[in-house]
């Protein structure tokens, strides 16, 4: 694409209409803007675009963010397993790009210059340093003779964004290359821009004009600091820790009125700064603590001073948290000392912990407002960053060392709370609040049981006492957020509280879920979902019989649950549903259930919005399907009637969310039918073979699933109707790729099991083909392992014959040569109980045909190894890595596979009769002895010593000798 003025005026027009408040001028614009962006040079020409001060700096906009995303999809490092995005930008014009944008970035006006940091940040991804060795120079030249702080801070928000990557990736040689690299060309630099701000700020403590950018500039230093020094400790920054420490306590005790900010929900650039020098001596006193000692009794005292002054306005949170997170760090250490006094623990406790504790009125308006949001901070962990949660951190940090004192203190402070409380419930209501808070968050807990007790109360005590009372307050809708509290402590100390008790408290649970309150009637969801999860041992503490009597109201109020306002796709009420259906005798209600799920379908399809809701809507469907129709298979019809014309309008109208879903629901209705299958299940199986559907990664597992079922019901339809072609071309497909073998390996299992050997006869050798190709070219040890585990299947249905006859059709003599050098040194990796005995009995029954022949001597390895799978356990017999799988370059939105947990697939064992894998193989080596005598002993005498005395156990144990 060539820059002119024709070409300006065109995209300049187009990048307005993008804009635009109508779709279809924008729809228009867009589609014009893909195809543009395929041609060479248009990353160029945007470029040019952004320069020109002459175009109007809306449409600059506009093209700086179409830039980044161009750079975004575009701007890929080639990968030999998959194919590029069409288009992508070649590497003479990623040179000329690499030449203007660090320039240019730093002429335009800040909005433009923060999209334009965005895509250099990206293209760094990909090619800083090795392939961008220019970037580092430039950056550095450019921050040493700038003056204005607009450029600095650009040139540090680019550097910030380029080093962020040394916070999350795993160490390596490359990684600490590179880490050195950036070290050597920046340190330096980032140290005397430090400093020097450091002396701007403090000539002109009265110009704001000044004073702020040259903050922003030390908080942008403090970001490139936590990065460069996040791996470890470097040499460079060592040596010059006392420069750094001695800014760093400077900032902590600033103060000047003048940029304090006045908006109580925005930071000021003071406090972020701060919270970010606060974020760096916790980071090295949590990894550089032995270097950094000297200078934590200052900063001890600093953060101590700074927290007593701050505020409990929302603009301060972000300090509070990280300035708490910094003593948290110093209350585990081998410094905890600094709190071993009384007093101090008691002061950290009451103003700290408890003010900070406390709810506000801003998480009064969360719980009003915003209930999803509320609920993920309240339960599902995503407060760590509260002040709340981060208190709490403090408390259980303090207890570390000290755990007999900070329990006397906190019990004492619970009494108290709750005893304010009852004495003015009306207007000490947050009193009881902060108590409960306290409770839940510091007691110990486990993922499946929930909270397994604490030492701050005597929980069946204070349950009985303090929570039964407030859930059998007749009027849901009363102190909506204590009624939440009890609820979560219900839910917290579930394993603790007595079923007797439970199951007496159910109908008010039930009553909570009408209630008006979206956090009250979610967490009463919550609460009966969790305990209908919970487990004593292995069985399921609460049954199908233990719900029956509260099954008719619990199935209203959920489904009238989510016809409330803001709940009509509450995803705590559909998984609450989704665990009373996989539960529950749901029979008499089957159809009045799935009518309410098939009407939620129907709506939720026009618009997918909430990943979670729809995800728990399919699996209360799949619990529906397996509860009705694998029990009663007459049900299938009623079930196909109402979901198979939505499944339709999902794969018809293209809803790529819900796809994958479909068929796995899809392949539960066809295996709960009895064959021979409709025509119209029938007429469906063409399509599902179209390559579009299968291009789709996400519908994958799902389309396998599917295809397997048809395998299964329709096997004599699909060879009748000339289709197994087609099915093995979508096997081939998918085994030519490190991230979908295994799913061809299902397909060709699938076949194997339910198509007759003449019809399959005809495509072995061309089977045998593909696979042994893959295993030459690029093999794996998942791949290994999945193709042993299809030859034994071949061996158990069809006998060792055919599948020694057929490989050899490919190469004569080949089957040794994959015996010798594949199968019998990886059949000891096998795992599964299921295909440990399938490859076993597989390879037992191999042995007669072998010592028929002339292949005696590959049969003592083939022996060691089935010995070895059999009587050694698996930590001792496998040393294995984990397949690195290909990452594809996702473009834009995709969706995503999700299994059915209630629609998994059964497996079948295909070797039923065998109870003992081991008492096969010695019946096998006794019929072999007996009609080769002579052979077998000179094959034991080559076994590992092991392996010897296994086989001795063994034919012992079973009455077998060998001769």
């Amino acid at each position: 694409m060539q820059y002119t003025e024709e070409t300006v005026k065109t995209l300049s027009s187009c990048f307005l209409q993008t804009l635009a408040p109508t779709l279809e001028p924008r729809k228009q614009a867009e589609n014009f803007l893909k195809g543009a962006a395929d041609q060479p040079g248009y990353g160029i020409t945007i470029l040019r675009l952004l320069s020109d001060p002459s175009v109007d700096e809306e449409v600059r906009q506009a093209a700086a963010v179409n830039f980044k995303n161009h750079v975004k999809y575009r701007w890929v490092t080639p990968d030999p397993d998959f194919p590029p995005p069409l288009n992508p930008i070649q590497d003479p014009e990623k040179d000329q790009i690499k030449g203007l944008i660090v320039t240019l970035m730093l002429s335009t006006p800040p909005k433009i210059q923060s999209q334009l940091s965005e895509a250099l940040s990206i293209m760094s991804q990909h090619d800083f340093p090795s392939k961008w060795q220019t970037l580092l120079p430039e950056l550095v030249v450019s921050l040493q003779s700038a003056t204005d702080y607009t450029i600095i801070n650009g040139i540090l928000q680019t550097s910030n964004s380029i080093f962020k990557r040394f916070r999350y990736q795993y160490k390596s040689n490359e990684l600490f290359t590179d880490l050195k690299y950036c070290l050597d060309g920046f340190a330096a630099p980032l140290l005397e821009i430090f400093l020097k701000t450091g002396q701007v700020i403090a000539a002109n403590s009265e110009n704001l004009s000044v004073l702020k950018p040259a903050l922003e500039c030390q908080r942008l230093s403090c970001r490139i600091f936590y990065s460069l020094n996040f791996q470890e400790l470097p040499e460079v920054f060592e040596n010059h820790m006392a420069e750094w420490m001695g800014e760093f306590h400077k900032y902590l005790v600033y103060t000047n009125p003048l940029i304090q900010e006045t908006n109580r929900e925005k930071s000021s650039i003071i406090d972020e700064l701060k919270a970010a020098i606060c974020e760096n001596i916790n980071l090295y006193m949590e990894k550089n603590e032995e270097e950094f000692q000297g200078y934590l009794g200052q900063f001890a005292t600093d953060v101590w001073s700074l927290l007593m002054s701050v505020s409990l306005s929302t603009s301060q949170d972000w300090l509070a948290t990280t300035a708490i997170k910094f003593l948290t760090t110093v209350s585990k250490s081998v410094h905890h000392k600094l709190f071993s006094e009384p007093s101090t623990l008691q002061q950290i406790s009451e103003s700290i912990v408890i003010p900070n504790v406390m709810i506000r009125d801003e998480d009064e308006e969360l719980f009003e407002m915003n209930y999803l949001e509320y609920i993920r901070r309240d339960v599902e962990g995503s407060d760590m960053d509260t002040r709340r949660r981060i208190a709490c951190e403090l408390v259980k940090g303090l207890s570390t060392h000290y755990h007999e004192q900070v329990t006397a203190l906190f019990s004492v402070y619970l009494q108290n709370l709750i005893q304010e409380y009852a004495a003015n419930p009306a207007q000490k209501w947050k009193e009881k609040d902060c108590a409960l808070y306290l409770i839940v968050a510091l007691a110990p807990r486990q993922a499946s049981v929930g909270a397994t007790g604490t030492d701050l109360v005597n929980i069946e005590q204070f349950f009985d006492t303090h929570i039964v009372l407030e859930l059998q307050v007749q009027d849901v809708n009363s102190n909506a957020l204590l009624k939440a509290d009890a609820l979560k402590f219900f839910t917290t100390f579930r394993s603790q509280i007595r079923k007797q008790l439970t199951l007496k408290l159910m109908p008010q649970l039930i009553g909570f879920l009408v209630a008006e309150s979206n956090v009250v009637h979610s967490y009463a969801a919550l609460c009966i979902e969790k305990l209908l999860a919970l487990k004593d041992g292995k069985q399921l503490r609460y049954t199908a019989s233990d719900l029956t009597p509260f099954l008719q109201p619990l199935l209203t109020n959920l489904f009238t649950a989510l016809k409330l306002p803001e709940s009509q796709e509450n995803p705590y009420i559909m998984r609450c549903i989704m665990r009373v259906l996989s539960i529950a005798d749901v029979g008499p209600f089957a159809s009045q259930c799935l009518a309410e799920l098939t009407g939620i379908l129907v709506e939720v399809c026009k618009n997918p919005s909430n990943p979670s809701f729809n995800h728990y809507l399919f699996e209360a469907v799949a619990a529906l399907v397996k509860k009705a129709c694998q029990r009663d298979p007459e049900q299938v019809v009623v079930f196909e009637n109402m979901l198979l014309p939505v499944f339709q309008n999902v794969l018809e109208q293209d809803v790529t969310e819900f796809a994958p879903y479909v068929f796995q629901i899809m392949a539960q209705l066809i295996e709960s039918r009895r064959p021979p299958l409709p025509q119209n299940y029938i007429a469906f199986f063409p399509p599902l073979l179209t390559p579009i559907l299968w291009q789709r990664q996400a519908n994958v597992p799902g389309l396998v699933r599917l295809l397997q079922a048809y395998l299964q019901k329709a096997p004599q339809e699909i060879n009748q109707g000339n289709q197994l072609p087609q099915v093995l071309g979508v096997f081939e497909k998918l085994i030519a790729s490190k991230n979908t073998d295994y799913q061809g390996f299902f397909i060709l299992n699938t076949v194997i099991e339910n198509v007759s050997f003449e019809v399959l006869s005809p495509y072995m050798s061309q089977i045998w083909t593909i696979l042994f190709s893959r295993l030459q070219y690029r093999s794996t040890g998942k791949f290994i392992k999945s193709l042993i585990i299809f030859a034994s299947l071949f061996v158990v249905k069809h006998g060792p014959s055919k599948v020694i006859d057929t490989i050899n059709s490919v190469q004569p003599n080949l089957f040794l040569s994959i015996l010798d050098n594949v199968w019998s040194p990886n059949l000891s990796t096998i795992t599964g109980e299921m295909e440990i005995k399938l490859c076993a009995v597989a390879a037992s029954m191999l042995f007669t045909p072998l010592l028929e022949g002339s292949a005696t001597p590959y049969c003592g390895k083939l022996l060691n190894s089935v010995i070895t799978l059999l009587v050694k356990p698996e930590d001792e017999r496998i040393d294995e890595e984990q397949d690195v799988p290909d990452l594809d370059e996702m473009v834009g939105y995709t969706a995503v596979y999700a299994q059915l947990h209630n629609s998994t697939k059964t497996e079948d064992d295909p070797l039923k009769d065998v109870k003992d894998p081991k008492e096969f193989l010695a019946k096998i080596l006794g019929g072999v002895s007996l009609q080769q005598p002579g052979k077998l002993p000179s094959i034991v005498q080559g076994l590992e010593s092991s392996n010897q005395t296994a086989l001795a156990q063994l034919c012992s144990t079973f009455r077998i000798s060998i001769v």
